[in-house]
Formats: structure tokens, C-alpha cells, sequence
């Protein structure tokens, strides 16, 4: 909720201060007029400071979240050091003494020199306890005490049973029912590496497979073997949906017969599909380009049906009144006027595949991208995960700017009447 909330108000700030900074270098031609759309053409373009900001802030956040030496802001991370808190014990007479008991607190993967602990006077001894930074240690502090029943009744003067949980300078204290102490020093805000690593061990982990690879592969061929399977899916599913879309925009019989077919699997996610998958086409790489080819195929049907039914019909009526065939239409007018809602339909298409590609080869496969982040979370090898992440995302990112220029270079038209 923290980082949500510090988000929303770095996304308000910036747009704030980019807006006062551009305020007297805004358009004021006919484009600035248009409030949402104008034909087919959106009235609103990208605003590229905003998209700068954007991947800074994100990046800031994530190295202030994670103790990233790369950001000079953090959050308050994790106690590490030496503190300690007093306990009140009541032995059996009634009688209570005070003790204290001492920790230290050190980074994960380090082991500093032992804390000691003088026992001190009275029945009630000091302790000592070493606690890694976002762990908790069960102190048995009653263990070396003197006399019999001798039992906590308080942590630094306040009651404790328990349940109980009561705070001290650098952490809190919750009593088990067997009446230990569970001591967990202060967390802060910062991620534990095994949630969220911090941008170097990610940089690190890329280094690394780079030049060693992953399950003696190498990065590039875990790459090539995820592009490849996500584009011959995609490439089928677009070379059978896209037809089959423009003869159920053209012909009421193909819109009856495959529409409820079309509609009722749409929705069906492509994970879904695996177990059948596997059974009918094994856990090779057939099954894997078929359920790609399957999360492809309906929306790119899809696509080509809306771009069918959207072509403005006083550009059919023309057409005709010009002495135009069936076949003229269709290659002159039909095709591309739909041709827009396809390159939508293949952005959207490849989005998909490119995130059923990690469920694609979660079975039986020895190379990819998405083999390798499942085989990284086994072990918890949160920072390969997360690279893995960051390469689909970035490859995902590019064929999509591919595809826009391809759509700005093959369909020069769209958004004109």
C-alpha cells in the first residue's frame, strides 16, 4: 500500500511539474480541439516525457524498495546492529527481577563474532541471542534463571503473555504459547532479496548466464527457442484465423456455424488447455506451438471478423456504383479498411503468446525462457526469475514496435476517411 500510495504521488507530481514546465509550448491548432478521437485517428499522442518518467521512477522505486546502491534515496531497511530489551520474571514465591537480553542483528550471509552476556545480579540472568536481519529467534529466556516456575510476566515494563506482542527500540517481541520469546527485530520497508532483489543481483544473474549459461544452454539459445516457438504459433494462428475471420464477416452461414465455437473459446485462458494438449500432442514441441497456435487463433478471428463488419458500407455502395466486383471489393475495399483492427488483433495475439510461452514450456522443456524462470523458482532464484521476466518483456516490447511500424508502413491509411 506504501509504494502504492508513493507511486500515485510521483505519477500526480511529475505530471504536475512536466505540465507548468510545457505549459506555454502546447499546440493550439485543430489536432489540440479534438477531445477523444477524430474518425479513426486518436487525438491523444504519448507524451514522452511522461514515458521517461515513467521507466525513471519505476526504476528508482525498485532500487529504493531494495537498498540498490544505484538510487540515492532508500527506505529504512532492515535493523542490523546491536540492541536489547529488559524482561520482568516472577518466580514462584511471587518475587520478579529484571534481566536483560541482548541481540545481535547481522546482515543475511554474513556470521559476526558471537555476543556475549554478563549474567548480572538477582534470580533473573541475562541472555544473548544473534538474529539475522528479516528473520525472528525464539529466546528461551527464563532457560537460565534461577529457582523453580520461574516465568516472564513483561517485556520492557509492559505485561506479556501469550499472544502478546510488545514492542521495544528495534523490533517487538510476541510470546509463544509455551511462553518463549519470539524476538523479530525492526524490517523497515525494504524487500528481502528473496521477494524482491535489487537491480545489481538482476544485472549480476544476466552477467552470469550470459557468460555461463543456464543448465549448460546458453542465454541466447534459451531465447531463440522461446521467439521461435511464439512466432511459428503466432504465424499459424494468424495464417487460420485471419481467413477465418473474414468469411465469418462475409457470410452469414461461416458467422452461424463457427461464431458459437469462436465465442465460447475465446474466454477459455490457453493454460487451460495444457493437460488436453499434452495428451493429444505430446510435450514436445508440437504441443507447445499448438497451444501457442490455440491462444493466437481466436483473436486474431476475431480481429479480421471486426475489421470485416466495421468497413464503412457507402465505401462498398461506391464501389459497386463504380462497376466493381465481389473480388474488386474485396481486395479494394474490404481488405484494407479491416487491415487496422488485424495489426490490433496481432499486437494483442503476440502479447498473448508471449505470456503462454512460460506455460508452454512449463512440460518437458530443456530450453527457453520460460523453462528457465520455472526452473529458477524451484530453487528460488528470485533475481533469474525476474531476468527472465525482463528479457520477455523487453523482447514482448520490441515486436510490438515492430509491428507499429510495419502497421504505419503497410497501412499508411488508417485513421483517414
Amino acid at each position: 500500500m506504501i509504494l502504492l500510495l508513493l507511486y500515485v504521488a510521483l505519477f500526480v507530481g511529475a505530471m504536475l511539474l512536466v505540465g507548468l514546465a510545457t505549459r506555454g509550448r502546447k499546440r493550439r491548432d485543430f489536432t489540440a480541439l479534438k477531445t477523444v478521437t477524430f474518425g479513426d485517428e486518436s487525438a491523444v499522442r504519448p507524451n514522452r516525457a511522461a514515458s521517461v518518467i515513467s521507466v525513471v521512477v519505476i526504476f528508482l522505486l525498485w532500487g529504493a524498495f531494495t537498498g540498490s546502491s544505484l538510487v540515492p534515496v532508500h527506505v529504512p531497511g532492515p535493523f542490523t546492529g546491536d540492541t536489547s530489551f529488559t524482561y520482568t520474571a516472577r518466580n514462584a514465591g511471587g518475587a520478579e527481577d529484571e534481566a536483560t537480553v541482548f541481540l545481535r542483528v547481522f546482515p543475511l550471509g554474513e556470521q559476526p563474532p558471537e555476543i556475549e552476556a554478563e549474567p548480572g545480579e538477582g534470580f533473573a540472568r541475562n541472555d544473548a541471542a544473534m538474529i539475522a536481519a528479516y528473520r525472528s529467534e525464539l529466546v528461551r529466556a527464563d532457560r537460565n534463571d534461577e529457582g523453580e516456575d520461574v516465568e516472564v510476566v513483561a517485556v520492557e515494563g509492559q505485561p506479556i503473555a501469550p499472544g502478546v506482542t510488545v514492542a521495544f527500540a528495534d523490533g517487538e517481541v510476541t510470546m509463544t504459547p509455551r511462553g518463549s520469546l519470539n524476538v523479530s527485530p525492526a524490517r523497515g520497508l525494504q524487500m528481502e532479496e528473496i521477494w524482491l532483489p535489487s537491480p545489481e543481483s538482476v544485472v549480476a544473474a544476466l552477467v552470469d548466464i550470459a557468460t555461463n549459461g543456464f543448465q549448460n544452454v546458453p542465454l541466447w539459445e534459451h531465447l531463440f527457442y522461446s521467439l521461435m516457438r511464439v512466432l511459428v504459433g503466432f504465424a499459424i494462428g494468424a495464417a487460420v484465423g485471419i481467413p477465418l475471420g473474414y468469411a465469418m464477416g462475409l457470410n452469414d452461414w461461416f458467422r452461424g456455424w463457427f461464431d458459437p465455437i469462436v465465442e465460447f473459446m475465446r474466454p477459455v485462458p490457453p493454460l487451460a488447455l495444457i493437460p488436453l494438449v499434452i495428451i493429444w500432442f505430446g510435450i514436445w514441441e508440437t504441443g507447445k506451438i499448438v497451444l501457442l497456435f490455440l491462444a493466437a487463433l481466436w483473436i486474431m478471428a476475431i480481429a479480421a471478423r471486426a475489421g470485416v463488419s466495421g468497413v464503412n458500407i457507402t465505401k462498398v455502395h461506391a464501389a459497386y456504383s463504380l462497376g466493381a466486383s465481389k473480388a474488386q471489393i474485396l481486395r479494394h475495399v474490404i481488405i484494407p479498411n479491416s487491415l487496422p483492427e488485424i495489426f490490433t488483433g496481432a499486437r494483442v495475439a503476440m502479447g498473448v503468446c508471449w505470456g503462454t510461452v512460460v506455460a508452454a514450456e512449463l512440460v518437458a522443456a530443456q530450453k527457453g525462457v520460460g523453462m528457465m524462470i520455472i526452473a529458477a523458482s524451484k530453487f528460488q532464484s528470485t533475481d533469474v526469475v525476474l531476468m527472465g521476466i525482463i528479457l520477455i518483456g523487453i523482447i514482448g516490447f520490441g515486436i510490438d514496435i515492430l509491428m507499429r511500424k510495419a502497421e504505419n508502413w503497410l497501412v499508411p491509411w488508417k485513421g483517414r476517411s
